[in-house]
């Protein structure tokens, strides 16, 4: 494992008000050392670990910046290595020089998530625990941000941890019984192992049934606002986004490309796109972009089909229904300040959920923020008890839980316990490659290369 000195920039690139430069392994500390001048006259070598140091960063007797320095003695930091943090003034030419500078004195510039990844290969976090970090820094809701931070803390990882304890003492029984068979104060309780798998393979299969409800929950709601023309699909977007975000006219067909905005409608993040009004025309134009509302509208994972209150359904609106009846879709019925013409039968035979507004006068906003908690199956979802934070954990336990069925199905056949012991064992690896204790190189890099440089 490397333990050369890397140096990276932790905080955003741009204009602030304050920078981090991070610096980790072995001769971190000197490397600062050689750039920093305390005002109390102290040496960085003589702090101990979580301590904080003011004084100037210099270059050749030219003072670069006021700083504060902190820093951490291995195995007590974030990658359990020495760690220096300088905290510099935000801005793009002090961080970069005084990077620049860290790296001339002998540390090399980190890969991404170099940092997080040397935390993991010390020991420091499991691989569930180093997907989470991203997903903290991504996060643009509260639920989103508890659910990442619940998973950081170990929401998941216990459970896991817990599973293969549990899986290694069924094991090892079992092999314990098949080396001494003879033995007759050795004694396996069948029912009791199969109850154990069982008990297991619920905790997993919970797990595994939150992922998609999570997923939209961290990763936010792709949403397509949907409907014929001037039924105020755009007056819609710019009531939930609380800006005037799409172009409202009296005049049908204004809308014809996608507009593209995220929002935060209470806990939950809307990835919303406002469509072109879906109608048969003659204009070239308006015609792709009523093709791109349909494909829009297929791959959203919620739809939000807009009527207007004070019109009849027309046999396009109905034609429209059916093309998204599939979907996750709400009825938004809109202009209820005017009179009421709309029947809902028709909506009814098809979409369960119909919500009045009037996006006009911001009427309704509540109700609609329910309706999509109730139609993404929210409500009763709590993000502290941990969701799987990404695909690869989510097939690693849907795979534990197919190993573990065939070892329950083993026993329900009276299979010999070599042939469940040998399904257990494959559902413990499999485990191991989802906390990282065996997983493959590969896999690490995959995940350590999507995370930002200085994290």
């Amino acid at each position: 494992m490397k333990i050369d000195p890397i140096a990276g920039i932790a905080t955003a690139q741009g204009q602030g008000g304050i920078g981090v430069i991070r610096v980790s392994g072995k001769g971190s500390i000197e490397i600062v050392e050689k750039l920093f001048k305390s005002v109390s006259g102290k040496k960085l070598k003589d702090l101990k670990g979580y301590s904080a140091c003011f004084g100037k960063i210099f270059y050749k007797e030219e003072d670069i910046d006021d700083v504060i320095v902190l820093v951490f003695r291995n195995p007590h930091s974030y990658t359990g290595e020495d760690v220096v943090e300088i905290s510099c003034h935000g801005g793009l030419y002090i961080t970069q020089k005084i990077l620049r500078l860290v790296i001339e004195e002998g540390a090399r510039p980190a890969e991404p998530g170099e940092f997080t990844k040397r935390a993991f290969l010390n020991g420091k976090i499991d691989l569930i625990k180093a997907e989470s970090v991203m997903k903290i820094i991504g996060a643009t809701g509260k639920s989103a941000a508890k659910a990442a931070v619940a998973v950081n803390n170990g929401a998941i990882s216990k459970k896991i941890e817990e599973i293969k304890q549990e899986l290694i003492e069924i094991s090892a029984n079992l092999s314990v019984w098949a080396d001494y068979p003879e033995d007759e104060s050795i004694e396996v309780e069948v029912y009791s192992i199969k109850e154990k798998l069982c008990a297991i393979k619920e905790i997993l299969e919970n797990l595994k049934d939150n992922y998609d409800t999570g997923k939209v929950l961290i990763n936010g709601v792709k949403t397509a606002i949907i409907g014929a023309p001037n039924v105020g699909k755009s007056t819609l977007m710019n009531m939930l986004s609380g800006i005037e975000k799409s172009i409202v006219t009296s005049i049908p067909g204004t809308t014809r490309d996608i507009v593209e905005e995220t929002i935060n409608l209470g806990d939950i993040t809307l990835l919303i796109s406002d469509t072109a009004g879906i109608r048969s025309t003659e204009d070239v134009v308006e015609a792709i972009g009523v093709n791109r509302a349909r494909d829009c509208a297929n791959s959203a994972d919620i739809v939000l089909i807009v009527f207007d209150g004070s019109k009849n359904l027309s046999d396009e609106e109905k034609n429209l229904i059916n093309f998204v009846k599939d979907n996750k879709v709400i009825a938004v019925v809109n202009k209820i300040d005017l009179d009421k013409n709309l029947s809902y039968d028709y909506i009814k035979k098809y979409i369960k959920e119909i919500v009045e507004i009037s996006a006009q006068k911001g009427i309704g906003k509540e109700k609609l923020q329910e309706s999509i908690k109730k139609l993404l199956c929210q409500e009763n979802l709590d993000p502290s008890e941990g969701i799987l934070m990404s695909e690869r954990q989510y097939l690693s336990v849907k795979n534990a839980i197919k190993t573990v069925e065939e070892a329950i199905e083993a026993q329900e056949k009276g299979l010999t316990f070599d042939a469940i012991t040998v399904l257990i064992n494959d559902a413990l690896n499999g485990l191991f490659e989802m906390t990282g204790e065996k997983a493959t190189e590969k896999v690490v890099e995959e995940i350590f290369s999507k995370f930002c440089v200085g994290k």
